[in-house]
């Protein structure tokens, strides 16, 4: 395995590892490491799958080259089997399917079928309509529309509130004492929901270019949120703990649970697919364009957007250079660090990831509390 993988992996899996030990209910822990358990078989699975399924997809056409490697006799004409993420869905779906059966078994107050089943229907909608991008190539302006639809599943079953907090903001006004403590912003709330739902199935996509990013970039929001579940999870059942609201030897039905459910075989069958996408790719994830970012400039006709926006490839020094006309963070990326190979900016891109989402952990937990 490349070093740089191996420590990108490692790097994901200790810090939320290491936190895990520190929460205060055993039960909990042991069902976090179950997950884990069924999460790793998941993730060799995935890993055993991958070579069969692109096969198939090469004998079905669907198959391309690598636009990054134009001129580079190694890579000349290989074409490289796409689609890869349909053997990563299907594994992460049986095994989260498989755990909300032994979960409903054992611990089914730990579960709320409802938010799961409405996930599982989400993510299944999104499975299809993902693979019909990659079969039948649809234009960007479905793939804005339809997650309105996908997400129409988790906005029947959300039975959380609408209200939002207003910051204790009092310069240059005094916000709460205009809105109150709490609005409750009622419809426009669930609005909001739609239009998140269409903000992150595409923000993947718009990050995308270079062997091992996309996936990369994933595997690092998942242990990013699988770490703030668990320090939400410890300080919820520490506070439920110490007003007696809740027993020792009970399990905190939180949403951060469930969303453990989801994250923790994500994150291990990425990292199975992360192994075949890495520099160099054996398989590409799927045929998803990346100019969603050039999406509003193209609208008002000030900046040609090509179909593809990823860097140039110079034969000569096996480096990436940047284009500055193609408005993405990869060519910005490479503008103030200069050329890089594809491997070093891959790796330069996920540790920016990473500090993005320090930076949030560090708003949300130290910063917030001076407004909120």
């Amino acid at each position: 395995m490349d070093k740089g993988l191996l420590v990108f992996i490692l790097s994901c899996v200790i810090p939320p590892t290491l936190y895990m030990t520190t929460l205060p209910s055993l039960s909990l822990q042991w069902i976090i490491v179950q997950l884990s358990i069924l999460s790793i078989g998941a993730g060799v699975l995935t890993y055993r799958l991958i070579p069969s399924v692109a096969e198939l997809t090469s004998t079905a056409g669907l198959a391309g080259m690598d636009l990054n490697k134009k001129g580079d006799a190694k890579y000349s004409g290989k074409k490289i089997p796409e689609s890869l993420g349909i053997a990563t869905s299907v594994v992460f779906l049986v095994c989260v399917i498989l755990f909300q059966l032994f979960q409903w078994f054992s611990f089914p107050e730990a579960i709320q079928l409802s938010e799961f089943n409405a996930a599982l229907t989400s993510i299944c909608f999104m499975i299809l309509l993902g693979f019909s991008d990659d079969v039948l190539n649809l234009r960007w302006r479905y793939k804005l529309i339809l997650p309105l639809f996908a997400s129409l599943p988790l906005l029947v079953a959300y039975a959380g509130g609408t209200s939002v907090v207003v910051p204790d903001i009092n310069y240059p006004i005094n916000l709460r004492a205009f809105l109150g403590q709490v609005v409750d912003l009622g419809i426009f709330y669930r609005i909001y929901l739609l239009m998140l739902a269409i903000f992150c199935t595409n923000s993947i996509n718009i990050l995308a270019g270079i062997n091992g990013l996309e996936v990369g970039q994933s595997a690092v929001i998942a242990t990013a949120i699988i770490i703030h579940n668990l320090v939400e999870l410890k300080l919820h059942y520490s506070s439920s703990v110490a007003s007696g609201v809740l027993n020792a030897t009970l399990l905190p039905t939180s949403p951060h649970l469930l969303s453990l459910v989801l994250m923790v075989p994500f994150l291990f069958t990425t990292f199975a697919l992360l192994m075949y996408n890495w520099y160099p790719s054996r398989v590409f994830v799927g045929d998803t364009y990346t100019y969603f970012a050039g999406i509003v400039p193209q609208l008002f006709g000030l900046i040609p957007c090509p179909r593809h926006r990823v860097p140039r490839f110079n034969a000569s020094t096996g480096k990436m250079e940047a284009i500055p006309t193609n408005l993405t963070i990869i060519n910005l990326c490479l503008m103030i660090f200069g050329p890089m190979t594809e491997k070093r900016l891959c790796l330069t891109l996920l540790a920016f990831q990473g500090l993005c989402c320090a930076a949030g952990f560090g708003i949300r937990y130290f910063v917030a509390p001076y407004f909120f």
